[in-house]
């Protein structure tokens, strides 16, 4: 069955919040990935929060976001036996085609400083890592 790239919906919660936690993601099932996060959210960026389904089940799945300047490509998770069939170039592309559609031409990912398969799958797609330093200030721990 060929792999279908389509928004995410509320009902897909849980195998959102199942494929974080199997690819290491981590997910704040009190915090930002409870339903009622996930529902705001997808209010929000319903065209840019992309699952990849085979059949019924969710396989792989980015979550973009823009500040009106930059397109994110955030959350980028494929199943480990889904991964090296091409699911995660066709999340970014099809999350990026969606980011220009809102008049976006630049587009970033965070990436861990230690993830080097992340940075080299996302120089593949012509990304350019930079040396930003990024800092946070969280107002509750669970955010």
């Amino acid at each position: 069955m060929a792999v279908e790239v389509r928004p995410l919906r509320l009902r897909d919660h849980s195998a959102v919040v199942a494929l974080l936690d199997a690819c290491g993601l981590h997910p704040r099932t009190r915090g930002r990935d409870s339903r009622s996060a996930f529902a705001g959210q997808l209010r929000s960026n319903r065209a840019l929060y992309l699952g990849a389904f085979d059949g019924p089940r969710l396989v792989g799945m980015v979550l973009g976001t823009h500040d009106s300047r930059k397109g994110w490509i955030n959350r980028l998770a494929v199943y480990p036996e889904y991964r090296r069939r091409g699911i995660g170039r066709r999340l970014v592309r099809a999350c990026e085609r969606a980011l220009q559609g809102l008049g976006l031409g630049v587009f970033a990912a965070l990436i861990e400083p230690r993830n080097d398969p992340s940075t080299a799958f996302f120089e593949s797609l012509g990304y350019e890592p930079t040396q930003i330093r990024y800092v946070r200030r969280k107002l509750r721990q669970d955010l």
